[in-house]
Parts: C-alpha cells; sequence; structure tokens
C-alpha cells in the first residue's frame, strides 16, 4: 500500500477525503497539481464493487479480494 501512495501521492498533498465502509478502506488525496488521487484496500476475500463519486459524476467499478488499487483522475 505505500508504494501506491509513494507513485500517486506527492509530498505537499492534502488528504480530501476517508472512508471505511465494509471491507473497504479508502483515502483520497489533492495533489499539489490539482489532481486527485484515491486509494482503496480491499481487507476481505471477495471482489467489491463500489462507485467512486466525484464532481457530481459517478464511475462504477471493483477491487478483487485482499488488494490495493489506486483511482487518479
Amino acid at each position: 500500500m505505500i508504494a501506491h501512495a509513494s507513485k500517486f501521492v506527492p509530498q505537499n498533498s492534502q488528504r480530501i477525503a476517508s472512508t471505511q465502509p465494509g471491507n473497504l478502506s479508502s483515502v483520497a488525496f489533492l495533489t499539489p497539481s490539482g489532481k486527485v488521487a484515491l486509494i482503496v484496500l480491499n481487507e476481505g476475500t471477495a471482489t467489491e464493487n463500489f462507485n467512486i463519486r466525484y464532481n457530481g459524476k459517478s464511475a462504477a467499478t471493483a477491487i478483487s479480494p485482499q488488494s490495493v488499487a489506486t483511482f487518479a483522475f
């Protein structure tokens, strides 16, 4: 998980949100360049479907069990 953060979350980024519903944990950062980096961890044993919502838009996605995913936008 640290590798994901170090690649997509540069120094001086600000945490703008975090959640922990069920088996999913997530944290979102606003980078100095104005981009958002969202890191999601699935600690469960099943694939988890979820939606990413930002600025009035939504995207459906899924994450495999026992894995980390990074979304940048």
